[in-house]
């Protein structure tokens, strides 16, 4: 399934052909940890359906395993980001509060796209509050690949059977993120009552 996306946001340009950035070296490892921002463990439920995503292995920004997007199954939602990107700085609090409230019904996982300075990335997400893991594809691997990212910030949507849809990003509210989700994945996140309201009302 091609996946060619039109963006809205900053445009992407890609590094030299001699790109080599180290997202994952000892002092990125630890300001991660510091930050609280998860490893790239994320859990694969082998008896959902694959999403047509491409195999290729990326390292997890500032972490310490390296992870494909083929092996993401859905509700998920992948947010392509980068530092330098203004729309992405202004959305990053919005997926962190997303991730607080529904993220067990939808996984977060961000995808730092085109980024040079990971460092930067990292100190990025730290002052947005992100603790949800972010893969890193510094040198652009995935131009190689049939998901074609354009600009950002963009949002890829995998829904329970594996369907994937797109859509720009730069969202301004959490309102307009859960009705993404809403229209993208098929789910309703809020029609869930969250485990401490319900246990409330079980009292």
């Amino acid at each position: 399934m091609a996946a060619g996306v039109l963006l809205t946001g900053c445009d992407s340009v890609a590094p030299s052909l001699a790109c080599k950035v180290d997202v994952d070296s000892p002092d990125l490892v630890e300001d991660r940890e510091a930050a609280g921002i998860a490893d790239c463990g994320f859990p694969v439920d082998s008896t959902a359906p694959a999403a047509a995503l491409p195999d290729l292995a990326l390292d997890c920004l500032g972490g310490t395993t390296s992870r494909s997007l083929a092996e993401v199954r859905g509700p998920a939602l992948i947010n392509f980001w980068a530092s330098n990107c203004g729309p992405c700085r202004k959305e990053l609090p919005v997926l962190q509060e997303f991730h607080e409230k529904y993220g067990d019904q939808v996984m977060v996982l961000g995808v730092d796209y085109l980024e040079t300075y990971p460092g930067a990335a990292i100190d990025l997400a730290r002052q947005s509050g992100v603790t949800y893991p972010s893969l890193a594809d510094a040198c652009g691997d995935l131009q190689e690949t049939n998901l074609v990212v354009q600009g950002l910030p963009q949002f890829v949507f995998v829904d329970a059977g594996g369907e994937i849809q797109q859509s720009a990003g730069g969202v301004d509210s959490l309102d307009e993120l859960i009705a993404l989700v809403d229209q993208h994945v098929g789910i309703d996140v809020t029609a869930k009552a969250p485990a401490d309201t319900a246990q409330e009302g079980a009292r």
